[in-house]
């Protein structure tokens, strides 16, 4: 593949190749590039580079063998304007000259070793294993206006547009190439294959139609094949980590319900009156939910994940009126909010960041929040308050009576 160096080393290659139509061949800006200069003269600049996507997802062929990591170059489409300068800028010369280069352009459609070697160092592009094509490119009248009058002060003169692809620069990251394999699993035996289907995930159902998880729900699982027994359902958070290994993630795994079907099956998230500390064990936000599965003579393996919300709870607003202007909101909150986590208020329709957020050590304690809404307006109606903890907004919905409701404890009147 070639280095960086590719991109002038192919501009060099065209300037030499189209020396055999004109003595003066620049590689300039065409605003500067008839300066100093009144005979027969061309002009290569190069405007524009874009990706060609055909070679930017894989390695190419013999840069890595099966099991090993290669990197794929940067594949680069290189786009030029020619302009033809006649003999004291006469038109008619610069015709002549322009029909000169676009037929050796023409006859040179393919960019040969012979042709670039020794053009300038060594840059790798005769070695490259795509061969580097020349192809003329319809500049429209409007690209064309565009693309001199960017050019602020350049004259038009006649122009015309090519294409250079594909220039495959290699990239300067490490391969990596392990060490063969000699034993496929415990004594040689390869992979371990059941013809039992395997669980999966199609959804997940929340209690009264709520749009996430809060603590001491039910949620049930919908999917296939979960009749089966030895399946332990897993819970992952992104800020759940293991404190033997903090580069590790720890996952929560709990057992399902007995009550089971082949389609669902259903699991009990741990209340505050189970756990004292669940607060602590279980963040706020989004968790992956997937389901391990363990059977006689084979190895644990993971279903398919699916996200699930655990929304916080506001235990607490203080106060629960307050006049028109600038008020201060005290919250307390369960689950425990962690240092790295995305915190705001919903109020009403608006979105209010949290002035301070204090988590105490007690693993059973509620975190206590701060906000300021600035000119809150007075109005019949109470604020209806939400907390979004990394995206997952609490309920402020009383499912208690028959039809569901506002809960009272989480508004707010401004009067």
């Amino acid at each position: 593949m070639s280095s960086p160096d590719a991109l002038a080393t192919v501009t060099a290659t065209l300037r030499h190749l189209l020396l055999d139509a004109a003595t003066t061949v620049s590689t300039k800006p065409p605003s500067i590039a008839r300066v100093g200069e009144v005979g027969e003269q061309i002009n290569i600049f190069l405007y524009s580079t874009h990706y060609n996507s055909a070679f930017s997802n894989f390695p190419l062929p013999g840069e890595a063998r099966n099991g090993e990591n290669a990197h794929p170059p940067l594949p680069l489409v290189l786009n030029y304007l020619i302009t033809a300068y006649g003999a004291n800028d006469d038109d008619i010369s610069g015709q002549q000259l322009m029909g000169r280069a676009m037929s050796i352009l023409h006859d040179h459609p393919l960019l040969g070793k012979a042709d670039i070697e020794g053009i300038t160092p060594d840059s790798g592009l005769q070695r490259q294993i795509e061969r580097v094509r020349i192809t003329p490119y319809t500049l429209s009248l409007d690209d064309m206006t565009k693309l001199w009058t960017s050019l602020h002060s350049a004259e038009y003169r006649l122009s015309t547009g090519y294409q250079v692809s594909v220039v495959l620069i290699e990239s300067k990251l490490t391969n990596s190439a392990p060490l063969p394999v000699l034993k496929r699993g415990e004594q040689d035996r390869g992979a371990n294959v059941t013809a039992a289907p395997s669980p999966s995930i199609t959804g997940l159902r929340f209690p009264n139609q709520k749009p996430g998880a809060e603590f001491g729900d039910k949620i049930t699982i919908l999917g296939d094949h979960l009749g089966s027994d030895n399946i332990v359902i897993r819970f992952q958070h992104p800020l759940l980590f293991d404190p033997a290994d903090p580069s590790k993630l720890k996952p929560i795994d709990l057992l399902p319900e007995p009550e089971r079907s082949d389609t669902e099956m259903t699991v009990k998230l741990p209340a505050q009156a189970d756990d004292v500390d669940v607060g602590s064990k279980w963040p706020a936000g989004f968790y992956a939910l997937s389901l391990v599965i363990q059977r006689p003579d084979l190895p644990t393996w993971t279903s398919n994940a699916l996200a699930m919300p655990l929304c916080p709870k506001i235990q607490s607003i203080a106060p629960i009126s307050a006049p028109a202007g600038n008020v201060v909101l005290t919250l307390e909150c369960l689950p425990q909010i962690l240092p790295d986590q995305r915190v705001l208020l919903l109020f009403g329709d608006r979105t209010i960041k949290a002035d301070s957020i204090v988590t105490p050590a007690n693993p059973s304690a509620f975190t206590t929040l701060t906000f300021t809404v600035d000119n809150a307006e007075a109005r019949v109606t109470p604020y209806v308050l939400r907390l979004r903890i990394d995206g997952a907004d609490s309920i402020p919905v009383d499912f208690s009576g028959d039809t569901p409701k506002f809960a009272d404890n989480q508004k707010v009147t401004i009067t």
